[in-house]
């Protein structure tokens, strides 16, 4: 049954020009993510598997396989998928259009923005325990650019440190670790501080511009009836998490049918100046950690870190054999995600998958779509 359902929810994907395949290739590109995708959910165990490509920053292709739920509901191109961390690179996106109009200065610290002094809030449900920072003021120095590069130097969240409260582990700026925290202050700053409501203007900035019409930072009842729970590591389903609150940092439902939209947008550079797309994919700060998670591990020595790889902003990019390209994954217990782009030919593949065993199979996903491309998913995933 399941294998049945695998073709039954594999649609049918846009044409893709012949120069778009990766040289050598003796096949169309959809044969070849198709053989690709069922191979890696029969290898791995996965249960259900999106995938969408652009070339020359229009979608291509755009197919689903396996199903959504326990009960075998099969999953489909308009079914709604967690976005996890890929959020953050739409929020990037979001800030970027404000840099464009001077609402946001890259480089003007977060304490300019606010009416009162970080740690006077105390600890907000909605936020942060910006009170915790009391005492050291180091906090004064976080810029926008620090947030979106991961080097403000908090862990990825409160709740991970051992006692549950919010510190700086580095001065601000000076490594890459990656952390929701952050992205969640810059959040805070903008609402706080310039009077702004993320979900409206993500709403208005993105999903409308670019026709993401079942994407939201929060959660719309209208999702529920097309809608993938997941699977766990061990094979354990888990029914979707119905996020309630804005949270800049992963509370975006998606499709994948969209997220390719957006991949495209985003590799245009719809809706931003030409420096600030620039901006936002160039090279800003050098990773020097083994891995990305965890977060806080010691710096490797300088001959053993990888030259290839920066931090941009909202994003990770890196150097391969097609040239400068960007990625930024999203995870949890049970979703892996991943959006691949390379700035030749403006090409991109996005993966959702509502079952984090499939996270294994991403680099053979990512060949099949664009070829060799150098994407550091051993860093990413620690392998």
């Amino acid at each position: 049954m399941f294998r049945a359902m695998i073709v039954a929810g594999a649609l049918v994907g846009l044409a893709v020009p012949a120069g778009a395949l990766p040289r050598g290739s003796g096949e169309t590109l959809g044969v070849r993510i198709d053989r690709e995708a069922r191979r890696a959910m029969r290898e791995t165990g996965g249960r259900g598997l999106a995938l969408a490509v652009v070339e020359r920053g229009r979608p291509v292709l755009v197919r689903a396989w396996g199903v959504r739920n326990a009960a075998g509901d099969p999953l489909r191109t308009d079914t709604i998928m967690y976005g996890a961390s890929i959020t953050k690179a739409v929020f990037a996106y979001t800030v970027m259009q404000l840099v464009d109009e001077g609402r946001v200065a890259l480089d003007r610290p977060i304490a300019e923005m606010l009416p009162k002094p970080l740690p006077e809030y105390g600890n907000l449900d909605a936020y942060g325990n910006w009170g915790d920072l009391a005492g050291d003021e180091r906090w004064r120095r976080i810029t926008p650019r620090m947030i979106l590069t991961h080097s403000t130097g908090f862990a990825n969240y409160a709740f991970l440190e051992p006692d549950g409260k919010l510190r700086l582990h580095f001065d601000p700026g000076t490594r890459y670790a990656y952390s929701g925290e952050g992205i969640i202050l810059l959040q805070f700053a903008l609402e706080t501080g310039l009077g702004l409501d993320l979900g409206a203007e993500s709403q208005r900035r993105v999903f409308d511009r670019l026709g993401m019409r079942r994407t939201s930072l929060k959660w719309r009842p209208d999702f529920r009836p097309n809608l993938a729970d997941g699977w766990k590591a061990d094979g354990t389903a888990v029914p979707h998490d119905e996020r309630g609150r804005v949270r800049a940092s992963g509370s975006m439902d998606t499709t994948i049918g969209d997220l390719a939209l957006f991949a495209a947008g985003l590799v245009r550079g719809e809706g931003l100046s030409a420096r600030s797309r620039a901006e936002m994919v160039r090279p800003q700060l050098a990773i020097t950690s083994a891995s990305q998670f965890p977060t806080l591990q010691p710096e490797l020595p300088p001959a053993g870190r990888r030259r290839d790889l920066s931090a941009g902003l909202g994003v990770v990019t890196f150097r391969g054999p097609q040239g400068p390209g960007f990625y930024k994954g999203g995870h949890d217990d049970q979703t892996g995600n991943s959006l691949v782009c390379v700035e030749r030919g403006r090409r991109c593949v996005v993966i959702l998958s509502n079952d984090v065993r499939l996270e294994k199979a991403f680099p053979g996903l990512v060949r099949a779509a664009l070829g060799e491309t150098g994407v550091p998913y051993a860093w990413e995933y620690g392998g």
